[in-house]
């Protein structure tokens, strides 16, 4: 594996609370945690992800990214001292830095074991695949503080599970289980804990097996129109439909398919 070193951002040389490791025959990323046991995440370390998240949108290497952590816990969360600390502008970014893995073309998958909170929590509501075990708690705990999530938390989390519960988990500041939250449609799938860097890495084989282009195409489908009423989805679904009717990969997939063979795509 090589570690990520973008020469148009000398931040990434010195990466706070985390690491990224790119597998190129796998055509994979991974944006480790490591500032244990609990992995809270700073300030500038949101920033940085953010950046990150860019660098790898852009690396022609990578297909996939995975973001998952070292430990028992995904993360505890922000530093709390953080918030008291920072500027009202640098506030005003933390919903826009957590929000780079939607932004991002390719999938992202967040693998989650032990304590997701917070910012730990928000940043995986803005992934892609939520992947969980039996030892997983989501929290949104901001009402202890005397706050409410501020990357996106509630607002992610009510379009998934509604309005009832997601008032349950904010101002009740309730953990939810893994089980739980694959029940209510939070989490992609909920494995035993030994088996979340198994089922982490099917996941990524699965994706890698599909058109680049048909997939990008179909995520930013999927995120423009979720506030779309259903006419202009089905309408903006066609148009999506007809630009990739012309690509090569779906000339690919249709001969693998005639030919009773598995397609190779090159994404284009």
């Amino acid at each position: 594996m090589t570690q990520l070193n973008h020469p148009a951002h000398s931040l990434l040389a010195n990466l706070e609370g985390f690491r990224v490791e790119i597998d190129a025959g796998r055509q994979r990323a991974d944006i480790v945690l490591s500032n244990g046991p609990f992995n809270i995440i700073s300030m500038t370390q949101r920033e940085q992800l953010r950046l990150v998240f860019e660098s790898l949108d852009a690396d022609e290497r990578v297909r996939v990214i995975v973001l998952r952590a070292d430990g028992q816990h995904f993360s505890s969360g922000g530093d709390i001292r953080g918030f008291l600390e920072a500027s009202p502008e640098h506030v005003s970014k933390l919903a826009w830095n957590i929000a780079a893995p939607t932004r991002c073309s390719k999938p992202v998958i967040a693998a989650n074991r032990g304590f997701c909170f917070g910012v730990g929590f928000e940043i995986s509501l803005a992934c892609d695949f939520r992947l969980v075990t039996d030892t997983t708690f989501y929290a949104l705990p901001e009402q202890k503080l005397g706050q409410i999530p501020g990357s996106g938390g509630s607002a992610r989390l009510q379009k998934m599970v509604g309005i009832t519960r997601t008032k349950d988990i904010v101002m009740r500041s309730r953990r939810i289980p893994g089980q739980q939250a694959y029940d209510w449609g939070v989490a992609t799938e909920c494995v035993p804990d030994a088996e979340l860097e198994a089922a982490t890495d099917r996941l990524v084989d699965e994706l890698r097996a599909f058109s680049p282009i048909a997939q990008r195409t179909a995520k930013k489908l999927l995120n423009d129109t979720e506030d779309s009423p259903l006419s202009i989805a089905i309408e903006l679904e066609g148009h999506c439909y007809s630009r990739l009717r012309s690509s090569n990969d779906f000339r690919e997939g249709v001969e693998a398919f005639h030919a009773k063979r598995p397609p190779v795509f090159d994404g284009s």
